[in-house]
This record gives C-alpha cells, sequence and structure tokens, in this order.
C-alpha cells in the first residue's frame, strides 16, 4: 500500500473540525473516514499484481546521446489500472523523469518507454519495473515491483572524431596528392607533375626534366599496408579520473581516432586491450568494420583494480606482431608504475617495432604547480612541480630506450597522437 499527497491534504482538513468540536470523538471519527477512504481506494484500485511487463531491446548508444528504452505493459486483470509508473534504471543510466502515467484498461495492453542519457559507458542494467495502482479518489494505492530486466550498452562517446577531417586532409597531401617534403626510407614513388614554387628540390628528376624540356619533379607517398597495433593498459592507473573520466575513456578516445586514421591510410589496425589478462581484442577487421568492432569491444570495459602484467603485455604484443609494427601503448606515465613495469620491456619491443607511447597528462597538475595563494597552495605547487619533473624524466628515458612518446592533457591527446602518426608516416619510419 502507499498514500498519496491527497491523504496528507486529508489529514490536516481534520484539524478543522477537531479544532470547532474539541475532543476524542472528533479525532476518533475523522480517523474512521480517512480510513474509509483509504479503504475504498484500495478496493476498488486495479491490480498490479497481474500487470506484465515485456521490454523491447534497446539500441546501443554513444556516452551522452538519449535513446528510448520501450516496454509493454499488458494487464491480465479484471479492473482497470490508473496509476504512474517508475523505471527502475540503475542511476548511470540517466532516467529522463522520475515517473510517468500509466493508464491500462482491464484486458488490454499499453506500450510506453523510458528516456534515458546515459552518464556512464558500459552496460546499464535494469531489474524491475514499479507499479502504484490508484483508487477513484487517489488516496492511496496499491503499489508492486515487476521484474522487467533490460540491458542498453552504452559506446565510448568519440569525442575526438571532430577531429577527424582536418587529420585526413592532412593525410590526402600525403597521399599522392601533393609532394611529400621528407624523402623517408620506405616511402613509394608515385607519379611526376611538373615543378611549381616551393618544392623540394630534391624531389626534381633531372632525366625527366630534360626528356620533356620542363622542370618536373617526383612525388612520393607513404607506404601502405603497414600494421598498427594499439595497446590500451586497463590496469589500476587507467582508473584516475583527470577532470570528469577516468583516464581510460580518454586513451579509448584517442585510440578510435588513430584507428580511423591509420585504417583510411590502408594501414592494418589491430586492439589488445590488458592488464593481467586480455580484457578485449579486435584483429583482421576490414576498414569499414573496425570503428564497429572497436566501440562494441570497449564500451564494457572498466579499469581493473590490479598492477599490469607488462611481461605479458609484451610477450603479447611480440607473439601477435610477427613483422615490424607501429606499436602505440595507451597507459598513464605515473612514473613507479613506469619504472617498475614499463621500462623493462620497452628495449624487447623497441627493438623489433616501432613503439609509441601516449599518456594522459593531468591539467590539475599544471594549475597546482602555478598556485602561490597561500602556504597550502605553496606546498601542493611544490608537490606537483616534483610529480612534473619526475614525469619528464620518464619521458626522457623511455625516449632514450628507443620509444616516442606523447603526452597530453585528455582534450588535445587524441589530435597530438593523429599528429604524430601522420608525422612517423611522412618521414616513412613506419
Amino acid at each position: 500500500m502507499a498514500v498519496t499527497g491527497r491523504f496528507v491534504v486529508l489529514a490536516a482538513a481534520g484539524l478543522i473540525p477537531v479544532a470547532l468540536l474539541p475532543g476524542f470523538g472528533a479525532a476518533l471519527g475523522w480517523l474512521g473516514v480517512m480510513l474509509l477512504a483509504v479503504l475504498v481506494d484500495l478496493a476498488l484500485a486495479g491490480s498490479p499484481k497481474r500487470l506484465v511487463v515485456e521490454r523491447d531491446p534497446v539500441p546501443a548508444v554513444r556516452l551522452g546521446e538519449a535513446v528510448d528504452a520501450p516496454y509493454v505493459v499488458t494487464n491480465g486483470g479484471r479492473r482497470r489500472v490508473v496509476g504512474v509508473v517508475r523505471d527502475a534504471w540503475q542511476p548511470s543510466a540517466g532516467v529522463v523523469g522520475r515517473s510517468q502515467p500509466i493508464d491500462v484498461p482491464a484486458g488490454d495492453r499499453r506500450r510506453l518507454g523510458t528516456r534515458l542519457v546515459p552518464t556512464r559507458r558500459g552496460d546499464r542494467t535494469v531489474q524491475r519495473l514499479v507499479i502504484r495502482s490508484f483508487g477513484p479518489l487517489r488516496v492511496a494505492g496499491r503499489q508492486r515491483s515487476l521484474e522487467a530486466g533490460g540491458t542498453v550498452r552504452v559506446l565510448p562517446a568519440f569525442h575526438s572524431r571532430r577531429h577527424l577531417p582536418s587529420k585526413l586532409a592532412r593525410l590526402r597531401e600525403l597521399d599522392g596528392r601533393a609532394s611529400v617534403q621528407v624523402r623517408g626510407q620506405g616511402t613509394e614513388f608515385d607519379s611526376l607533375r611538373d615543378y611549381v614554387a616551393g618544392d623540394d628540390v630534391r624531389s626534381i628528376d633531372w632525366r625527366a626534366t630534360a626528356r620533356r624540356q620542363s622542370v618536373v619533379v617526383r612525388t612520393w607517398r607513404p607506404e601502405r599496408d603497414r600494421r598498427v597495433l594499439l595497446v590500451l593498459d586497463t590496469a589500476r592507473t587507467s582508473a584516475a579520473r583527470v577532470g570528469d573520466e577516468p583516464r581510460l575513456d580518454a586513451a579509448m578516445d584517442a585510440a578510435l581516432l588513430l584507428a580511423a586514421l591509420a585504417s583510411r591510410a590502408g594501414d592494418r589496425v589491430d586492439l589488445l586491450a590488458l592488464d593481467r589478462r586480455v580484457r578485449a581484442r579486435v584483429e583482421g577487421a576490414s576498414r569499414t568494420e573496425l570503428l564497429p568492432r572497436m566501440v562494441e569491444a570497449l564500451a564494457p570495459i572498466e579499469a581493473n583494480l590490479v598492477e599490469a602484467d607488462w611481461d605479458l603485455i609484451s610477450s603479447t604484443v611480440l607473439s601477435r606482431a610477427r613483422r615490424r609494427s607501429l606499436v602505440v601503448l595507451l597507459t598513464p606515465l605515473d612514473a613507479a608504475a613506469v619504472e617498475e613495469g614499463l621500462l623493462p620491456v620497452v628495449p624487447a619491443l623497441a627493438r623489433r617495432h616501432l613503439v609509441l607511447v601516449a599518456s594522459v597528462a593531468d591539467p590539475r597538475v599544471a594549475e597546482m604547480a602555478a598556485a602561490r595563494g597561500d602556504s597550502y597552495a605553496v606546498y601542493g605547487a611544490a608537490a606537483a612541480e616534483r610529480a612534473r619533473l619526475d614525469r619528464a624524466a620518464t619521458v626522457a628515458e623511455l625516449s632514450r630506450l628507443g620509444a616516442e612518446v606523447v603526452d597530453a592533457e585528455p582534450r588535445v591527446l587524441a589530435p597530438q597522437l593523429a599528429d604524430r602518426y601522420l608525422a612517423l608516416k611522412a618521414a616513412g619510419r613506419l
């Protein structure tokens, strides 16, 4: 049983006759009126026990976008059910509106829906639906929780996709439609064209110039069909929040942008997500199916509160990448964790592959390092500066061991990682 706001109003109205006719009889009489109203409502209210809820599948949705979760309520009882329904999704599913009205005649069914705007990535679930059926007076009603399980998969937001058009424009400049200024090892000859102001004189083809009686240059394009292996660290250091999201989500965003760019460039892209075991794997996907498979594989992954097993990660990478590849390690550069785990395995990886380490930097550290408001802020600034020096030393050590490093704040990590990939491709280092 549940009472409504009308019951409270009815009880408050009873203060008037009790005040005009003080005594136990008036109070008892009004209490009887309220009890009678409640019994009438409960007797005439439709039974929620006779309702059956069937949920429709909810399509996957990107984080922050809205989706409808429809369901059908069937009334198998003899009375009309009039009341309110509340869909008990977990809070991170982002239910819009706490409840909605319901009116299902006896033997009939109604299709309803709940608007969701999820606030967290992964599988958001619901186990039950709460229905409150009122009587004609709407003073009290019957309430029951019905089993009605459902799931919606919330995919990574992929905010960095807005950078993809500009990165593809730069890729087209490298891809045989404009001369590449640096003739790095591994670039492929594309075609000849007339010299224009600004072309590198080293690109002039003197034999072709002599034949044509005009200066012509060679154009080069980056080699295709190279392999890019994205390795996502899902251990405890990736669980730390930077701003409004975990480091892991920012790393996923950067991985998606790089995968989209590299696949358009004609390279083969694979993904591994690991900590002490392999959490997700995407291999052998074509260009059209790469991103859908990646977002589907990454959606349910949460950071695991264990230390990363870098020996396992290294051996997995070496066993799956037989030929020279670009291995992108998306992992936090926490000095202690890197010194004990990542640094010992980088030399073995760098001997066979081009290693690129991408890490999410916390902008709050820079803000703390600049603060001088009081003694507390000064001590915080000293600690922040110490952390920045340790991080810079870690970056220098990784570079000394042969790894490229991109260390940037979440909002710029994805485009900077894509820029580094394009620079490596233009230089013919893939």
